[in-house]
C-alpha cells in the first residue's frame, strides 16, 4: 500500500478551513441523534485531510454541515464554529451560503448519477454552474466547459460536452462531476467517497487526477472514505472518526506506522495484506453505536479489546499521545502513555470539565 509523501503544513499559515466543536444533531419524535459531536480540525491551502471511519461514523454529516446542506430534522447546534477564510459560516444566511457553494467550496459526491441530471447534457450542467457563479454564457461558457472536461482527462471533450450522463462510463461520470465542482475554481474541494463505486484501475486514475488538480490550483481537499488504502495514497493528514467523534488525528505516515487508538489499530488490522502471517483476517466485533445521548463514557468501549473500568465512566478528551509528539492526538484513556493510568484518566476528566464549562 503506497503512501503519499507528506508536506509540512502545520504552522505555515492560517487554516483555510477551521472546524471547531462542530455539533450536528437530528431531532426525531423518538430520540435526538448526535451525528457529529464535538468535531474539530483544520485544513490549509494545498493540503489534503482525510476523514476515515466505518459507515455511521458521521463523516458525510460533517461534510454536509460544512456545506450548509443539513436537512430537517437536523441542524448544526449553537456553539459550533466553521471558519472559512476567517468567517464563521454558521452565522451566514442561506442566501449567503448559496454564494459560497460552488464558487468557493465545492463538493463531489459518492455516486455521480445522483449529481448529474439525466435529461440535460453534461455540458449544459457545467455551463449552469458557470452561469450562476461566473455570469458566463454562450460560446464562452461552452468553450470553458470543454476546457474543464479536458482538464479532468475526458478525451474528445468537444463531442462529449454534448452527450448525456448515460452515455458516459462510471469513471467518466465521476470525472464530469469533478469538472462541475471545479467550474468556478473553488478554494476547498470536499470529496465524499468519490471512488467507492469505481473499480481499482479507475479509482487510481481519479486519485491521480485529484492530486494533479491540487498541485495546479493549490486546492485544499477534504477527502472522506472508509478505505484506508485510499487514505494512505491521497492524504497528508488523517482524522479517524467513530460515532460522531474524532478519535485519532495524525500525519498520514505517522498514523499508518504508529496507530495509537484501539479503533485505528483495528481498522488497519482488518485490511487484507496487512497481516500476512495471520491465518484469518481480523475484524472489529460489533457495530458503530447510534450516538443518541451526550457522551459520558468512551463510545468505543463495548468493542474495545483494551477497555478497562474507567472507560465506562469517563469520556476521553483528545490528548497528545506522549510528551514528545505534539502532532498526534488520540481520544483514549490510555494516553498520554508517558504517565500512569491514573494520571491519564485524571487529565481526561479535567479536559472534559473544561470543555463543558466553555460550552455553557
Amino acid at each position: 500500500m503506497a503512501q503519499r509523501e507528506t508536506t509540512e503544513f502545520r504552522g505555515e499559515e492560517d487554516p483555510l478551513l477551521s472546524v471547531q466543536n462542530l455539533q450536528t444533531a437530528f431531532f426525531t419524535d423518538k430520540e435526538t441523534i448526535r451525528a457529529v459531536d464535538g468535531v474539530s480540525f483544520d485544513i490549509r491551502r494545498g493540503e489534503t485531510v482525510g476523514i476515515v471511519g466505518e459507515s455511521g461514523s458521521g463523516k458525510s454529516v460533517t461534510a454536509r454541515s460544512i456545506m450548509g446542506l443539513v436537512d430537517s430534522p437536523g441542524r448544526v447546534l449553537d456553539g459550533s464554529r466553521i471558519d472559512f477564510r476567517g468567517e464563521d459560516l454558521t452565522q451566514k444566511s442561506e442566501r449567503e451560503y448559496r454564494g459560497l457553494r460552488g464558487s468557493d467550496i465545492a463538493m463531489v459526491f459518492q455516486d455521480p448519477l445522483t449529481s448529474l441530471n439525466p435529461v440535460y447534457t453534461v455540458g449544459n450542467q457545467i455551463k449552469e454552474s458557470l452561469r450562476l457563479h461566473q455570469n458566463m454564457r454562450g460560446a464562452a461558457a461552452t468553450e470553458e466547459a470543454i476546457n474543464l472536461l479536458e482538464a479532468v482527462g475526458i478525451p474528445d471533450a468537444s463531442r462529449r460536452v454534448k452527450e448525456y450522463p448515460h452515455e458516459f462510463s462510471g469513471g467518466m461520470r465521476q470525472r464530469a462531476v469533478i469538472a462541475m465542482a471545479l467550474a468556478c475554481d473553488p478554494e476547498l474541494l470536499i470529496c465524499d467517497e468519490p471512488t467507492t463505486a469505481l473499480d481499482v484501475t479507475i479509482q487510481a486514475q481519479i486519485l491521480e487526477l485529484l492530486q494533479d488538480l491540487q498541485d495546479e490550483r493549490d486546492l485544499a481537499i477534504m477527502f472522506i472514505t472508509h478505505d484506508m488504502g485510499v487514505i494512505a495514497e491521497i492524504s497528508d493528514r488523517v482524522n479517524v472518526m467513530y460515532a460522531g467523534e474524532i478519535v485519532e488525528s495524525a500525519p498520514v505516515e505517522e498514523l499508518f506506522e504508529n496507530p495509537r487508538h484501539p479503533y485505528t489499530q483495528g481498522l488497519l488490522k482488518s485490511i487484507p495484506g496487512n497481516q500476512p502471517d495471520a491465518e484469518r483476517l481480523q475484524t472489529i466485533e460489533g457495530d458503530v453505536p447510534t450516538p443518541n445521548e451526550p457522551a459520558s463514557y468512551c463510545r468505543f468501549e463495548p468493542r474495545c479489546p483494551k477497555a478497562f473500568e474507567d472507560c465506562t465512566q469517563v469520556h476521553p478528551a483528545s490528548v497528545e499521545v506522549d510528551a514528545e509528539t505534539d502532532d498526534h492526538t488520540a481520544a483514549c484513556l490510555l494516553y498520554p502513555e508517558d504517565v500512569s493510568q491514573e494520571e491519564a484518566v485524571e487529565l481526561h476528566e479535567q479536559r472534559e470539565s473544561q470543555r463543558e464549562v466553555s460550552q455553557r
